[in-house]
């Protein structure tokens, strides 16, 4: 039984929990975690012609995690056979990550198993709703990006003047 006291913004909150609690978001596909797609979608997203492999620093801003973190996931995709590193000749330093195969593979299964799974949510809301929610989640998305650049902007005045104060 829904509480009418209860807040629009509490409500909003709620909403947002129920994610967490859903686990849509934490499915496997064939046998990935969810970490490992989003590092094989990055990697199939972020090569081409020009460019055919991606260094683990392309690959960490993207996703916004530290390179520790991605050389770690890419340690278990190239163990699975889904990712393979090449070593630069001219600096061994640098590495080139590209997707085996296999990795293409997995990853278009991938794809494929997120768009069914939206399907059936345009399905299930239909058109209009899910143009709506489209609409509604961008701006969701852009509020809090504009308010954490916000945020790291204020942070970066207030230690220019405490630094200019030392």
């Amino acid at each position: 039984m829904e509480n009418n006291n209860i807040s629009t913004e509490q409500k909003l909150m709620r909403a947002f929990m129920q994610f967490n609690k859903a686990g849509w978001q934490h499915r496997s596909v064939a046998g990935c975690k969810p970490s490992e797609i989003w590092v094989l979608f990055c990697i199939k997203k972020g090569v081409n012609p020009e460019t055919p492999e991606m260094k683990v620093s392309d690959i960490s801003k993207l996703l916004h995690v530290t390179s520790p973190t991605v050389t770690q996931l890419i340690k278990g995709l190239e163990a699975n056979g889904l990712v393979e590193r090449n070593i630069d000749p001219t600096d061994r330093r640098a590495v080139g990550i590209k997707l085996t195969e296999k990795g293409e593979m997995v990853t278009k299964k991938a794809r494929d198993a997120f768009l069914a799974s939206f399907h059936g949510l345009v399905e299930y809301l239909g058109e209009e709703q899910s143009n709506q929610l489209a609409e509604l989640l961008s701006k969701v998305f852009v509020y809090f990006n504009e308010k954490e650049a916000s945020l790291h902007q204020s942070q970066n005045q207030l230690e220019t003047v405490t630094s200019e104060w030392r």
